[in-house]
């Protein structure tokens, strides 16, 4: 089977970010970056389950591992799980996101930008992959 790929950014500001999507069988691979050294410093894999407070609706589960000195493992768990759900398949993300001194304010930038890149994850998901 063949495996399909694509590559989505951010185009906001000074601190946008990337992600490369793979298709691998039914299940999904995702590596976002972004800033001035760009590294792998979470990974979270997840898996599609029934909900546990409606088991008609499809929710998912995830285990992370972070490593020292980190702080990608929020942004990898809750894009997994989302993916996991939204496309009831296996997906694992890894994500490596660095610049230096930031501001609050430029962390709140870059958490706005983690949202819209995954907007564009699934919907480029869905275009692609439900072919």
């Amino acid at each position: 089977m063949e495996s399909r790929e694509f590559t989505v950014h951010t185009e906001e500001d000074a601190y946008n970010l990337s992600a490369s999507v793979r298709l691998i069988g039914a299940d999904v691979l995702v590596a976002i970056w972004g800033g001035e050294r760009p590294h792998i410093g979470a990974v979270a894999v997840a898996q599609p389950r029934p909900s546990l407070k409606d088991p008609k609706l499809t929710s998912a589960s995830a285990s992370v591992i972070c490593l020292v000195g980190h702080k990608e493992d929020e942004l990898v768990k809750a894009t997994a799980e989302i993916m996991a759900a939204m496309l009831e398949t296996q997906v694992v993300v890894t994500a490596g996101i660095h610049w230096d001194n930031l501001s609050p304010a430029a962390i709140e930038q870059i958490i706005r930008h983690s949202e819209i890149l995954v907007d564009k994850i699934m919907a480029r998901c869905v275009a692609e992959f439900s072919s």
